[in-house]
């Protein structure tokens, strides 16, 4: 596919079965190194797919290679271009780079594209040196998600020790129809600090996400150190932890 509009299509009803003729077969395939595809509103996006493929005779390469969302068929991305090592007489590891870019996103399904946000398969056609081939539909799961965005702010600044302290912040996430981010509402966001000194931050208390995705919370003060927020993502929107605010006492 060349880019822009044609790179989203509908691939449920035309989706590739396995079939194909010979021994060739595909007999592992990772995507992304096993992390999540996370897509943003603005940042053009690459990442590979890595199959592992087996013939007799050799591996050729890779003809066709397609991802998209299992629960409705529509999917987003290029598959622009390839490179094949060889790891045996038998085997090679052929690794598929898919490049997205969020501005093809905005209207480009008859429905809210955030809606494609999940879990993923991937589809690919293998070919052996002696003709043979393969069309293997879901070789590998992958879940793409939408970015997410996290804040912190503690006030007041120094604060007295035994003193209340107030935490707020904000969670936003990607929305891929107007390329804007919008609060998420109804989230649990856990409050961490890290005492001055200390080498990790603990969780101090869980705390759900209201309107426009605000928080906020109120502690006491017993020592200086940092205070963030850890948002650890759903199936549809990614992980993300705040910058630490440094408070000390005064």
């Amino acid at each position: 596919m060349a880019g822009g509009a044609a790179a989203l299509t509908l691939l449920t009803a035309t989706g590739a079965h396995a079939e194909g003729k010979g021994d060739v077969r595909v007999t592992d395939a990772v995507v992304n190194g096993g992390k999540n595809v996370v897509v943003g509103t603005s940042k053009r996006i690459t990442y590979p797919i890595a199959i592992t493929v087996r013939d007799d005779s050799g591996v050729k390469g890779l003809s066709h290679v397609s991802v998209f969302d299992k629960s409705d068929g529509w999917g987003f991305g290029d598959w622009t271009g390839t490179t094949c090592v060889k790891k045996s007489s038998t085997t090679s590891v052929c690794t598929a780079t898919m490049t997205l870019d969020p501005r093809w996103l905005p209207g480009s399904l008859p429905e809210d594209v955030n809606h494609t946000a999940g879990v993923w398969q991937v589809d690919a056609t293998v070919k052996a040196n002696d003709g043979d081939y393969w069309i293997s539909d879901d070789i590998a799961e992958f879940k793409t998600k939408r970015a997410s965005r996290l804040t912190t702010d503690a006030s007041p600044e120094p604060v007295a020790k035994g003193g209340r302290l107030t935490v707020s912040g904000r969670l936003t996430r990607a929305n891929w129809e107007d390329l804007e981010y919008h609060g998420f509402t109804g989230q649990d966001v856990r409050l961490q600090f890290k005492a001055a000194g200390a080498a990790h931050y603990r969780t101090v208390k869980t705390v759900r996400t209201g309107d426009a995705g605000k928080l906020s919370t109120e502690v006491t003060a017993t020592s200086a150190g940092s205070w963030r927020w850890y948002f650890p993502g759903t199936t549809t929107t990614a992980r993300v932890v705040s910058a630490g605010d440094s408070v000390r006492l005064g």
